[in-house]
């Protein structure tokens, strides 16, 4: 029983960082823009993070966890959003390939995370030295009382914030989507940028505030990885492929945000099911981690198959739009 309670608890904890992602490219691929740059854009966020709650506990011999938890929050979010904005001002306003940028966009996301994130390890002693377990303490506090009930404190209330806002997030952002004007007229956006221009609706506008926004939130999974479920640690290449995760995540949620809530527990509990099976080689580890991309690609043809408007995706997704070309 405890092995299993083990399992959900992680599989939740590794799904977590893969939904934050999930959930900013859902924003953004909702506008018609397709970025790729998520994965580099995490690395950005978590690293950042992470600089600024070092130099905050290093500058002050008796450092407050919740200041800097909160020092480190924003600074995670205006890096993510400046990544956003980076895409955002190639591909809208310079009209570069959306693909190209994205890919750039994680290329220099991972080198600028290993580089900075390698150099304070350094500067720390090692890998693993960094000294920020007082920011890192305060972004892991459970709920009090509830923490401790059996079975239900270990499944549902042993998480940092970061957990509970996620879900939040997910929710908000589908009763924007689905329910809002502007949620509405942002879908208008992705489906034809051309009838939307045509209704009065300010294609630039909105395509920047998803794709900034979306990067934000990605961001924050970033940092989720390295200050909650790490503990304020940095690793090269520690994030792995969950940033690739993160978009294929959007597949298999059918682009909706509560779907993907599910879908980033499940392919965390993939993501590390090999974990728990004895006697694996590393030949079958590599098989299983491949699983949440199986998974992924199941329900896409599925999806496909039916061809339901609903479960497709925006049909202008990935087209730069240009007002002179109608």
């Amino acid at each position: 029983m405890e092995i299993i309670l083990t399992f959900i608890h992680k599989a939740i904890g590794q799904g977590i960082a893969i939904l934050l992602g999930a959930k900013g490219e859902i924003l953004t691929e909702k506008s018609g823009n397709l970025n790729l740059g998520i994965p580099g854009i995490m690395y950005m966020g978590g690293v950042s993070g992470l600089m600024a709650a070092f130099f905050y506990e290093k500058g002050n011999p008796s450092p407050n966890g919740f200041t800097g938890m909160l020092i480190s929050l924003i600074v995670a979010l205006l890096v993510s959003a400046a990544g956003g904005l980076i895409y955002s001002f190639l591909t809208i306003t310079l009209r570069a390939n959306q693909n190209v940028v994205g890919l750039a966009l994680t290329t220099f996301g991972v080198g600028f995370g290993n580089f900075y994130g390698g150099s304070i390890s350094k500067m720390a002693g090692g890998v693993g030295q960094i000294s920020v377990q007082t920011t890192a303490a305060a972004y892991r506090v459970t709920i009090p009382g509830l923490d401790s009930i059996p079975v239900l404190g270990t499944l549902i209330f042993s998480f940092g914030f970061l957990t509970y806002l996620s879900i939040i997030l997910a929710i908000v952002i589908t009763y924007f989507l689905l329910r809002t004007k502007r949620g509405l007229n942002l879908r208008a956006v992705g489906e034809s940028a051309a009838t939307a221009d045509a209704a009065g609706i300010n294609i630039t506008r909105y395509k920047y505030f998803a794709t900034v926004g979306g990067a934000a939130i990605a961001g924050l999974g970033g940092l989720y990885f390295v200050m909650e479920y790490l503990g304020g640690t940095w690793t090269n290449n520690g994030f792995g492929d969950r940033g690739w995760l993160a978009i294929a995540l959007v597949i298999l949620s059918l682009w909706n945000a509560d779907n993907a809530i599910w879908g980033s527990f499940l392919f965390g509990a993939l993501y590390i099911l090999y974990l728990y099976i004895p006697g694996l080689s590393r030949a079958m580890q590599e098989i299983f981690k491949m699983l949440p991309y199986l998974v992924t690609i199941i329900v896409l043809v599925m999806t496909s198959r039916r061809n339901k408007p609903e479960n497709q995706p925006p049909a202008s997704l990935g087209l730069s739009y240009f007002r002179e070309e109608r």
